[in-house]
């Protein structure tokens, strides 16, 4: 999956493995995990390869982290079985937000991934529970911008990636005063932000995965469906 919002260009993949890591042996239950990285040239100004430095920086392990919850939070891992899905993110050009980008399109690759699955007849049935995307909000100049480039989130008083679900539920919310504290109004307006851009990225998404998406989310389509004719 090539995945551009704006400037910032990622590619992601997933991988399937038939084990999972031990703390994970013997419950029934898959993992989803997430590998990041940025191609040398992907900045304006050459960075080294991490592979050079002898290991991933700081930044880079939050975000391999990140990812890798932001995904898991919308998978039945019970459904999956004992099999990791091995997540892959390449940034190739960034210009603010890879982060989110790399969720973003990460979901895509995941739910291509476990269709296939459902296709060979190892699992029965999709084990998505909904949607998931992020997208990055921030203040700059006054002003409160969606989905900010590199120059915007070098000039913010506030930045903040936020990761939701279709149903409107927060995953992760990552916020911070780069230039000083703001206040609670401040993040609810942020928040509504994020959550009208997130809604039109699964908009995208589900026009992308146009061929799967009755088959995602089916379980929680049923439940409500009972519940209503329980009630």
């Amino acid at each position: 999956v090539l995945i551009e919002m704006g400037n910032t260009k990622v590619i992601c993949t997933a991988s399937i493995e038939d084990k999972v890591p031990p703390f994970q042996k013997g419950t029934g239950k898959g993992w989803i995990t997430s590998e990041y990285g940025m191609l040398p040239r992907a900045t304006e100004t050459r960075n080294p390869r991490e592979v050079t430095k002898g290991r991933p920086s700081g930044r880079t392990m939050e975000i391999q982290r990140l990812i890798g919850r932001s995904l898991r939070s919308v998978v039945d891992l019970e459904v999956l079985g004992e099999k990791t899905i091995w997540i892959d993110c390449d940034v190739i050009q960034a210009d603010g937000g890879t982060r989110t980008a790399s969720i973003t399109g990460s979901f895509i690759a995941l739910a291509d991934a476990l269709n296939k699955l459902v296709e060979k007849g190892d699992i029965p049935k999709i084990p998505l529970k909904g949607f998931v995307a992020a997208v990055s909000v921030g203040i700059v100049e006054g002003n409160e911008l969606l989905d900010l480039s590199f120059q915007e989130d070098s000039n913010a008083l506030v930045d903040m990636n936020v990761v939701m679900t279709d149903k409107g539920e927060i995953v992760e919310i990552q916020g911070t005063g780069e230039g000083g504290p703001f206040t609670k109004q401040n993040l609810t307006d942020l928040l509504s932000l994020a959550e009208y851009g997130i809604e039109q990225i699964i908009k995208i998404q589900k026009e992308v995965l146009y061929d799967i998406v009755d088959k995602i989310g089916v379980d929680s389509v049923e439940n409500n469906n009972s519940n209503q004719q329980s009630s």
